[in-house]
C-alpha cells in the first residue's frame, strides 16, 4: 500500500506502509537438510577433532579451500575462533591490541580473555570502518598486534593496516564474523592477517546454528590454537608438533564444533558467494531509491572495495532532518521496515 504525501506517518498516528514480508533466514536446501538428518541418525553428536569426524575434516577442507589453503580450525562460536587466534599468536597478559571502538563486544571480549588490553584507534565517520591513520600514534613498546573488524562486511583497508603491522613488527588478527566473501582489491578478508576469526552463527552471512572458524597462513599459530581449545589439542592428528604433547589436555578451552554445524557449514558455503552477489544487487536498488533522499546517505566504496553486505549501514543529517537518530529510528519501524542502531555508542563508553 502506498501512502499519500499528505498522510499521516504511522508514528504520529497514520497508517503504516504496510506488513513487510521476509524469507526465513538462514536459508536450508533439501540437500542440506537430507544430510543433518542422516548426522542425527548416525547419533554423530560429538566433534573430537579431524581424527574422529570426517564431517570436520570435509568442513575444515572446504573452508581452507575458499581462503586459499589457509589452515583452518574450527570453533563453536566467532568468539573462540578470535580468542585461539590470539591465543596462538602468543598475545597474553598486558599485551596491547589497537583495535576499533565500533564493533560488538565480542571482538574486544576476546583480547580481554587473553588478559590482553585494548587500546582504541578511531574510524572512518562514513563506513564505522577502522581508520589506519589513526593507528601509527598508538603504537609503543606494549603494542602487541592489530585487530581491525570488517564490520557489516565491509571491507577494512588491509594493505593499509599490513604496512603499519610490518613496519612494526606487530601481527594482524582480522575479524571478519561480519565480512564471509567480502574482497579488497580482489582478495578475500581473513587472507590478509597472521590470522583471522570469523561467526558462523545462524544470523552471520554463512549460517549455521552456532559455530566459527579459525584460519591462518601459519602452522605453527594452527596448532597452538588447536592446542587450547580442542578435545586432546587434535594430539591424535597427523603433524600435531611433539613438542606440544606433554601440554595437551591441560588447561584448554571447549571450543569444538560438532558434526551437525559441520555439514550445515560445507554445505552453506556452496551457496555463500551467490547469495553476497545478490546482496550486492539488492544493495544497489536501495542506493537507487535512497539517491534523492536530503537526509539519509548510503557510503560509497571504490571498484576495488567489494562488501558483503551482512548488515547495511547507512548514515543520518539529523541536523538537516532536525529530529533525532533516534525518532527516525522509531519513524521507520512504525512503518514496518526493520531499523536499528546495531552499534547504539563507541566500546569504550560503554
Amino acid at each position: 500500500m502506498k501512502k499519500s504525501a499528505s498522510s499521516d506517518l504511522a508514528l504520529l498516528g497514520g497508517q503504516p506502509v504496510g506488513k513487510i514480508e521476509t524469507p526465513p533466514f538462514p536459508f536450508f536446501t533439501a540437500r542440506t537438510l537430507k544430510r543433518v538428518n542422516q548426522v542425527l541418525v548416525d547419533g554423530k553428536a560429538i566433534g573430537l577433532g579431524r581424527s574422529h569426524s570426517p564431517e570436520l575434516v570435509e568442513a575444515e577442507e572446504a573452508i581452507s579451500a575458499y581462503h586459499g589453503g589457509l589452515h583452518c580450525l574450527s570453533t563453536s562460536s566467532g568468539h573462540g575462533a578470535l580468542q585461539m587466534a590470539l591465543a596462538g599468536l602468543d598475545i597474553g597478559p598486558g599485551d596491547e591490541v589497537i583495535t576499533t571502538p565500533y564493533t560488538w563486544g565480542a571482538s574486544i571480549s576476546c583480547i580481554l580473555h587473553q588478559g590482553a588490553i585494548p587500546v582504541f584507534a578511531d574510524v572512518d565517520p562514513i563506513t564505522g570502518l577502522i581508520d589506519p591513520k589513526t593507528i601509527p600514534p598508538l603504537i609503543n613498546r606494549r603494542t602487541r598486534a592489530i585487530l581491525p573488524v570488517h564490520i557489516f562486511g565491509q571491507p577494512a583497508n588491509m594493505p593499509a593496516i599490513m604496512t603499519i603491522a610490518k613496519k612494526h613488527n606487530l601481527v594482524v588478527i582480522e575479524d571478519g564474523s561480519q565480512a564471509h566473501g567480502a574482497t579488497f582489491k580482489g582478495k578475500r578478508v581473513g587472507n590478509f592477517g597472521d590470522a583471522a576469526g570469523f561467526s558462523c552463527m545462524g544470523g552471520k552471512l554463512l549460517a549455521t546454528t552456532e559455530a566459527g572458524y579459525l584460519v591462518t597462513p601459519k602452522e605453527d599459530v594452527y596448532w597452538k590454537a588447536s592446542l587450547l581449545c580442542q578435545h586432546m589439542g587434535r594430539s591424535p592428528d597427523k603433524g600435531f608438533p611433539k613438542g606440544l604433547l606433554p601440554y595437551a589436555d591441560s588447561l584448554v578451552y571447549t571450543y569444538r564444533m560438532t558434526p551437525l554445524n559441520a555439514v550445515l557449514l560445507t554445505e552453506q558455503l556452496k551457496k555463500l558467494d551467490k547469495e553476497v552477489d545478490h546482496r550486492r544487487r539488492n544493495l544497489e536498488h536501495l542506493r537507487h531509491y535512497l539517491s534523492d533522499s536530503r537526509f539519509v546517505s548510503l557510503p560509497k566504496y571504490k571498484a576495488h572495495e567489494k562488501p558483503a553486505f551482512h548488515i547495511v549501514t547507512m548514515n543520518f543529517n539529523h541536523q538537516k532532518a532536525g529530529i533525532s537518530r533516534d525518532t527516525f529510528l522509531e519513524a521507520i519501524k512504525a512503518e514496518g521496515l526493520l531499523a536499528m542502531a546495531y552499534i547504539p555508542s563507541p566500546i569504550p563508553s560503554w
